[in-house]
């Protein structure tokens, strides 16, 4: 119940002591289940098209649940500032678990297709939830430690989570990489449920914002602008060599027309204070995503690694972030917000010189690992703190809608990093160039980031 939390007043024990325990384990389960689901369908996803027949929606199956995401980030936020995060965590836990056993029990490629559509509408939504129980439940001197434990949580998945589900795939079936992760969310969630009793009891009052019919519209406007920048890397008209490009442009247009709502005011324009926390965080996230996926693809083709070898420089970056984001954890106010938002963006903006300047200058592929270490350890830097300043930030009525703000910044920047960075890659006639093109275009987005991560702080007279 509600009275069971420590109040913010009193000294705060640890995130795993005391009355915080169980809702810990429960919400960082959530967060790598989650995450586990994610990295496990991008392993699977070869052989389900394969047995299902469905290429032509293989992209979609990955573009499908990042667009609905952001409706159901938008949506959680609004219903969480209305009537507090209980009623949204089980709604959007529902449909996580609904989009699972669609998936999971598909016999063609169009289904499984809608049932990660259902799926990214309940993970948007589960991500905005579970940021506003951690304001509602967790004293401020806690949020960094806790805000560590859910990176620590989507880094893990990394590790084990390819490897797991290839394991299930094989010896089972690929249905049960899906059906599998249902018997783990009731738990997690039932670990939260004593906590989540009573959040939502009081009436809502009379300053509770309206249901934002209108943010709504504009985050469908948003999901489709990102489900076109996503497949318009793959499309390729005869005699119109620029089509994919022009897409694009097209798509990200849309996208900033229709984020402008979604996000606090000033957020495209840097303003200081919470509208570069939001912005800061997109940027990190293009930047970071937009190179990271394109490491292992260079150290196959001009390194002859074998794709073992280069997925282990992913996992060193996500170890990497996982230690940055507890060394930030463990320096608690030692360590600024704005320093720590600063070093991690300066070491992300680095590590993608180092790829850049490794294949552009034919550089040993250790540069580029080293580097990739590094950005991970900025990342890990930067993340949490970027969450606790958006709740440091907010007031309890607009908790939901900065929350969904931040996550819809994650979704839109890794959306435009891939779209764009795809688009490069296929404009250059060498190799070499094509990669350099990409690391060229990420280094763009990180020195920006790097630009604006000093503005997150107000200056004070």
């Amino acid at each position: 119940m509600q009275d069971s939390v420590v109040p913010a007043t009193r000294p705060a024990a640890g995130i795993l002591r005391g009355p915080y325990l169980w809702v810990t384990v429960g919400t960082c389960a959530l967060v790598f289940l989650a995450a586990f689901e994610s990295l496990a369908v991008t392993t699977i996803m070869p052989l389900v098209s394969r047995e299902l027949d469905g290429a032509n929606l293989y992209a979609l199956a990955f573009a499908g649940p990042l667009a609905t995401g952001v409706i159901g980030m938008v949506a959680a936020g609004n219903w969480s500032d209305r009537r507090g995060p209980a009623v949204p965590l089980y709604a959007s836990v529902a449909l996580f678990v609904l989009g699972l056993l669609i998936a999971g029990t598909a016999v063609s490629m169009s289904v499984l297709v809608a049932g990660r559509l259902v799926q990214g509408l309940g993970g948007g939504a589960l991500t905005v939830s579970l940021y506003v129980l951690v304001a509602r439940i967790y004293p401020g001197a806690l949020h960094p430690k806790i805000f560590a434990a859910f990176s620590a949580a989507w880094v893990i998945p990394s590790l084990v989570g390819p490897f797991a589900a290839g394991i299930v795939a094989q010896v089972f079936s690929w249905h049960w990489v899906f059906l599998g992760v249902v018997g783990l969310v009731v738990p997690a969630l039932l670990m939260i449920a004593p906590v989540l009793r009573g959040l939502d009891s009081e009436p809502s009052s009379q300053s509770s914002p309206p249901w934002a019919v209108g943010r709504l519209g504009w985050a469908g406007l948003a999901a489709a602008a990102v489900l076109g920048l996503n497949l318009s890397s793959g499309v390729r008209l005869p005699g119109v060599p620029a089509a994919s490009g022009a897409l694009a442009v097209a798509a990200v247009a849309v996208a900033l027309l229709a984020v402008r709502p979604l996000v606090p005011r000033g957020t495209l324009t840097a303003r200081r204070g919470l509208p570069s926390v939001i912005l800061t965080r997109g940027l990190a996230s293009a930047a970071f995503f937009g190179a990271e996926v394109y490491l292992p693809y260079l150290l196959i083709e001009q390194y002859a690694f074998s794709p073992t070898f280069a997925g282990l420089t992913l996992t060193g970056g996500a170890l990497a972030w996982a230690a940055g984001s507890a060394v930030q954890g463990r320096l608690g106010t030692r360590l600024s917000h704005r320093g720590a938002v600063s070093i991690g963006a300066v070491m992300v903006f680095a590590a993608v010189v180092l790829a850049l300047a490794t294949t552009a200058l034919g550089w040993p592929a250790a540069v580029a690992i080293a580097g990739w270490i590094s950005a991970g350890g900025g990342m890990g830097l930067l993340y949490p703190r970027l969450s606790v300043m958006t709740l440091a930030l907010s007031s309890k009525e607009s908790e939901g809608f900065n929350s969904s703000a931040m996550s819809i910044a994650d979704s839109l920047g890794g959306a435009l990093a891939l779209a764009t960075t795809g688009i490069v890659f296929t404009a250059f006639t060498t190799t070499a160039g094509s990669f350099a093109g990409v690391f060229a275009l990420a280094a763009v987005v990180a020195v920006a980031a790097a630009i604006v991560a000093p503005r997150v702080t107000v200056k004070t007279p």
